[in-house]
């Protein structure tokens, strides 16, 4: 008869000693909720319209960590929704502002410092308009005034708020501005056109935004979302389309919500982010990172 061995202790791997032991017991996996902490911040959020709105996701995940928010609106018929919303969360201030007037927007950040005694340490900007006509057939037959209307909306606005927000965050010691992206802005997406220059014109803004800022401890970032079912997502022509592509082929093969750049946000104009500036975080279920 053949001598029999004992069997071989299980080997040991070089690179993770605990992974023997890791194979032998099952795996448990704790987790806890986190509340990141807003405690003294003040904030103003411009591009809330309703409660499915981007922007409002991103204010519950503020308000919830204790930031005092002012909010703007668009509009007389997205008013009374918006301050329904405020009120829900005992903001000292909702006005309205038209972004495409520097007079309008110096007047809201005159209000913002008046609430919140001259300082302002996060800003939240959800903005975008194009005209419905030219978010279906070519890009090519866009003409020039709406054109510029969809950049001065969807982009300047960023740079002018920026701008207004600049002497308030200095006073605070700094602050944190997030923005709101799209991949269209990279790639071509059928259908989205002029918002997809536009959304170019922002991306390359928040790095030179980013620049400037950054020595008075201003932090400036965006996030680029999936296709997100939001108001202005309706004007998009073959919308559900784009849904169902990115959930077939992402490699998370799941639908964005809202409430999912709401925790994006949260981070990003958290101190928890203090190093992080002129960055675009991806929010789209890895879609961006596919070929094809």
């Amino acid at each position: 008869m053949q001598p029999t061995r004992a069997p071989l202790p299980p080997q040991r791997d070089p690179l993770n000693g605990a992974r023997d032991t890791n194979l032998a017991q099952p795996k448990t996996i704790y987790a806890r909720a986190v509340t990141t902490s807003y405690e003294g911040k003040r904030g103003l959020v411009l591009g809330v319209a309703n409660k499915r709105s981007i922007a409002w996701a991103i204010a519950k995940r503020l308000a919830e960590g204790g930031a005092q928010l002012a909010f703007t609106y668009q509009g007389e018929r997205i008013e009374k929704s918006v301050r329904d919303l405020a009120d829900s969360l005992s903001s000292p201030l909702v006005t309205a502002c038209d972004v495409r007037s520097d007079d309008d927007v110096a007047r809201v950040f005159e209000e913002v410092a008046q609430a919140f005694d001259g300082g302002l340490d996060l800003l939240v900007h959800s903005v975008a308009f194009a005209a419905a006509e030219d978010l279906e057939g070519r890009f090519t037959d866009t003409p020039r005034d709406r054109f510029w209307m969809a950049l001065d909306v969807s982009a300047y606005s960023l740079v002018s708020c920026a701008r207004a927000a600049e002497p308030l965050m200095d006073a605070s010691g700094g602050g944190s501005i997030v923005t709101m992206t799209y991949l269209g802005g990279e790639r071509a997406v059928p259908h989205y056109n002029v918002m997809g220059v536009a959304k170019a014109t922002l991306d390359a803004s928040v790095r030179y935004l980013a620049w400037d800022l950054g020595e008075k401890n201003i932090r400036v970032n965006a996030i680029s979302a999936g296709p997100v079912r939001t108001l202005a997502a309706r004007s998009i022509a073959g919308f559900p389309t784009m849904e169902a592509i990115v959930e077939e082929r992402s490699p998370l093969h799941r639908h964005v919500d809202a409430d999912d750049v709401g925790a994006a946000a949260s981070y990003l104009l958290s101190d928890d982010a203090k190093n992080v500036t002129g960055t675009t975080l991806y929010v789209d279920s890895g879609y961006h990172a596919m070929g094809m």
